[in-house]
């Protein structure tokens, strides 16, 4: 053999051991991140396991020095995007003398737009002082000779309801958030002459934002599980997720939310239970839990207009209700927990309950930031008749939880009732929100008078559809295959809309992500689940914290409009991996715990957990191997048929659970695909007999949709109205070359619209006691006018839709709980609720539209009134008040 062959043959060997023992390290790899089991690696970034109780990592986020001198905002009235039209901003090249920089005047709603191309590497200088300027001359004009500015969408704002001028922008301390605009963003005009100012410290320095190097073990875990395995990086993240824990255990007994976040939010505490909190802490979750009960009905804490019912989602309170039932046995909880329940679910029938779909009406769940997952033309109130998917899903549940509670407490009859609203409900998300052709479920419907789909990927509802059985079997199985993931995990929607700073809006939230995984791992799809897990891990160990949020486009934490480190539902779900997926942990109504463990390969050999507490039961379970089939498990050292164990018995017990070593990546699938963002909405209207567009950047063709189907592609920007078509309401929506599709336009109504001024008509109290109340109004309040009846005359019989003209100053656009709501009734037929969302403070002469209901109408007379129920009331119960406008009737 010749010489250097001998010499080489050692070489390549060790070679080829050292790859071996890489291969047995790695548990993911892809171009943009790798996790094994003993340290994480991003670019030159790496984190590094010391021990279960120490970590260190060599992060640093891209943007702690990047900071473009290029600034971009708008000027805003009331804190509201009334300025520019909508994905316009303005533009300026900040270059500082002496660390100071004063725009031009820039004259409001023109935009002023610096074309400057800069490097990307071009920074602004550190705590640059810049003084912008507005000519606000033109609005204070208005107020003066008409009592009003009319704003770039058309809407009213009055003198009286002016608060003041405000700036949002991209470039922090500004932020995009016009809904939490406050004193810090707002302008001033100290010399009278309307030029409005305001000086921002730019490229501030904030070591806030920056994570820390190293984490090392400090809280008392005694009281928790442990946990020991194979793969020292989840036994490190699983100990820090547990201090955060404990850093987030109040002195009241409570969970806060998060360290940015204090207090108990109801969908915050309800998914973080779900999760794993109920294993873990289980009395300091039923403490949370009734910390959101008021009138013996969930609280909705947060939501646009007002909360309830324009958010719907208080219903994952019964998930986390029922939850902790199930790992406590607690019998007096349980009646407690279904009291609060059903009475919820029973207001929401009457009040959220659509009767068209027999879906149920609301908000995204947990995506409650109206911009950041619906068009811009949609307000509060457009969001209420919306119907979307996680939602439902989450409706669906609670209804299955009521109908378990009633059986477990012997009320058959209610039983039989909550599971027959659930099976309905789980056939009309079947029915009008799965997509054939795309293998999962739509976002939402939404429109006006007719709702159409939204096609886009939403990961929590995609994930809670299989979780919760409304997916069948076959369907889950092609969710997990076919749905769009990021190359840093499942961000909350796909695509993105454009021109929208990263939040829920092309973000990845890791408690979202817990849910997609154990949906993964229930449809025994274990490439989705490595690419899932790899998705918590590499952020909690880059960063040292569970973050609430990270940006989907590059997986970095600083670019959000808002985060929080030791996030309650994140750190939650880190620890969901171990409890929900590998050991499978699942107890039903009698007690009975069942293990559907699912480990990938790469993920196998030993775990233990010690110290679980489960009813009367203290448990030491161990896991062995891998797959998602059990070969064998053994209770106190006997061997048993079943993955099961019955906690009824109590004790001290010991549970060995084998796996069978099937490999649940083989023959599976999963759809990686590029971050991508939308086509922006195209802004459409009518001229004469056409129906016109502006173009929209990108588009291929548009798709102009007809009383809600749609009716004709073009690559043009206009559509011809046939006089003989029977047409009442028409948008269109731009396609981009790969077929993905814009957000409608905001959909215009074609016909004659019957309007009556209510006060003129209504018998009720003129008396208006809100002093800023615009002329020619009734107040509707929990004091006057708790009832108002009104005619109204058509000249043929049929199916009109009918809303009303409202304004409700009660509160801010985004937070409050002062929605208004009444029921309306034609003809002694209740044809539902009335919504009249919040508009903003104290802007009593903001009007605005309710949402339409469809009613049959006689020829001739017909009696309208609008009743006060006692399910109308809303999540503050003392202000339910809204000032009424004008009735509108259009034939369908």
């Amino acid at each position: 053999m010749n010489k250097n062959l001998r010499l080489l043959i050692p070489l390549l060997l060790g070679v080829l051991l050292i790859s071996c023992e890489d291969d047995k390290n790695t548990l993911y790899e892809s171009d943009q991140f790798s996790v094994f089991k003993d340290h994480v690696e991003q670019g030159e970034y790496k984190a590094n396991v010391v021990s279960s109780k120490e970590m260190n990592s060599t992060y640093k986020s891209p943007l702690q020095d990047a900071y473009s001198r290029a600034i971009e905002f708008k000027f805003s009235i009331n804190g509201k995007d009334d300025e520019l039209p909508y994905g316009k901003n303005h533009r300026l090249v900040v270059r500082p003398e002496n660390g100071k920089y004063t725009s031009p005047v820039i004259k409001f709603g023109e935009q002023k737009a610096d074309t400057e191309q800069l490097d990307k590497m071009d920074w602004m200088e550190k705590n640059t002082s810049v003084t912008i300027r507005v000519d606000f001359s033109k609005v204070l004009k208005d107020f003066e000779n008409k009592g009003y500015y009319e704003d770039i969408h058309g809407e009213k704002i009055y003198k009286k309801d002016f608060k003041g001028l405000y700036v949002a922008g991209g470039s922090a301390p500004m932020k995009w958030d016009f809904d939490n605009l406050g004193d810090f963003e707002q302008l001033k005009d100290e010399n009278g002459d309307g030029v409005y100012e305001i000086t921002l410290t730019m490229n501030q320095p904030d070591p806030e934002k920056i994570t820390s190097p190293v984490w090392k073990s400090s809280k008392d875990l005694s009281k928790y599980p442990t946990y020991n395995s194979d793969i020292p990086l989840v036994d490190a993240l699983y100990n820090l997720a547990l201090n955060e824990l404990v850093a987030d255990s109040e002195a009241d007994g409570t969970f806060r939310t998060g360290k940015e976040w204090g207090g108990v939010w109801t969908r915050d505490i309800s998914y973080s239970i779900v999760l794993s909190l109920s294993i873990l802490d289980p009395e300091r979750a039923k403490t949370s839990l009734r910390r959101k009960v008021k009138r013996n009905r969930i609280i909705q804490d947060t939501g646009s207009g007002g909360a309830w019912p324009v958010s719907s989602d208080r219903v994952t309170w019964a998930l986390a209700a029922w939850n902790v039932y199930t790992t406590t046995g607690d019998k007096k909880w349980l009646k407690e927990a279904y009291e609060v329940i059903s009475n919820t679910i029973e207001d929401d029938m009457m009040v959220v309950y659509d009767e068209e779909t027999g879906l149920m009406r609301g908000e995204s769940s947990f995506l409650d930031w109206r911009k950041q997952t619906y068009p811009r033309w949609m307000d509060n109130v457009d969001i209420y008749r919306s119907l979307n998917l996680g939602t439902n899903v989450d409706h669906y549940e609670a209804m299955q939880i009521a109908a378990r509670m009633a059986g477990l407490l012997g009320k058959e009859k209610d039983a039989k009732a909550f599971k027959e609203k659930a099976v309905n409900l789980k056939n009309a998300i079947n029915n009008h929100l799965w997509m054939e052709d795309k293998g999962y479920y739509a976002q939402y419907l939404y429109g006006r008078d007719y709702m159409v789909q939204s096609p886009k990927f939403e990961a929590l509802g995609e994930a809670l559809s299989i979780i919760f059985d409304v997916a069948s079997e076959e369907k889950a199985k092609t969710i997990v295959e076919k749905s769009p993931i990021t190359p840093f995990g499942a961000a909350c929607v796909y695509p993105q809309i454009p021109g929208i700073r990263p939040y829920h809006n092309n973000g990845i939230w890791p408690f979202v992500q817990a849910y997609w995984n154990i949906a993964t791992a229930k449809a025994g799809n274990g490439m989705a689940l490595e690419h899932g897990l790899a998705s918590i891990y590499r952020p909690a160990a880059l960063f040292l914290t569970n973050k609430e949020n990270f940006v989907a486009e590059d997986g970095d934490y600083m670019d959000t409009e808002v985060n929080s480190d030791e996030m309650l539902w994140s750190l939650s779900g880190n620890m969901a991996m171990i409890y929900r997926v590998y050991f499978g942990i699942n107890i039903d109504e009698k007690g009975i715990l069942h293990f559907n463990p699912v480990v990938p390969k790469r993920y196998g050999g030993k775990k233990e957990l010690k110290n679980v507490k489960l009813w009367e039961n203290n448990l030491d379970i161990t896991l062995s191997g891998y797959g998602n089939q059990v070969k064998s498990i053994t209770i106190d050292g006997k061997s048993v048929n079943k993955p099961q164990f019955d906690l009824s018995k109590g004790g001290k017990h010991t549970i060995e659970i084998v796996l069978s070593d099937n490999d649940i990546t083989e023959g599976s699938s999963s759809n990686k695909v590029p971050n991508k963002f939308h086509l922006g909405t195209p802004v459409a209207k009518l001229e004469g007999g056409e129906f016109v567009w502006e173009e929209v950047k990108g588009a291929n063709e548009y798709e102009v949709f007809i009383n809600g189907k749609s009716t004709a592609k073009t690559n043009k920007t206009s559509f011809t109205l046939s006089e003989d078509a029977k047409l009442t309401e028409i948008a269109v929506r731009a396609i981009d070359t790969d077929g993905d599709v814009s957000y409608l336009s905001e959909p215009i109504q074609v016909g004659k619209i019957m309007t009556k001024n209510i006060s003129r008509i209504a018998r009720a109290s003129k008396r208006v006691k809100i002093a800023d109340a615009p002329s020619g109004v009734l107040e509707l309040s929990k004091s006057n006018n708790k009832k108002v009846s009104f005619k109204m005359t058509v000249p043929e019989s049929g199916d009109y839709m009918v809303w009303l003209s409202y304004t409700n100053g009660s509160g801010p656009w985004n937070t409050d709980n002062k929605c208004a709501i009444r029921t309306l009734y034609v003809n002694n037929t209740n044809y539902g609720a009335l919504v009249m969302a919040q508009r903003g403070t104290g802007e009593w002469s903001s009007i605005g539209k309710t949402n339409h209901i469809s009613v049959k109408l006689k020829k001739g007379v017909n009696n309208f009134s609008l009743r006060f129920e006692d399910y109308n009331e809303n999540m503050n119960v003392d202000v339910n008040t809204a000032l009424i406008e004008n009735v509108y009737l259009i034939k369908k």
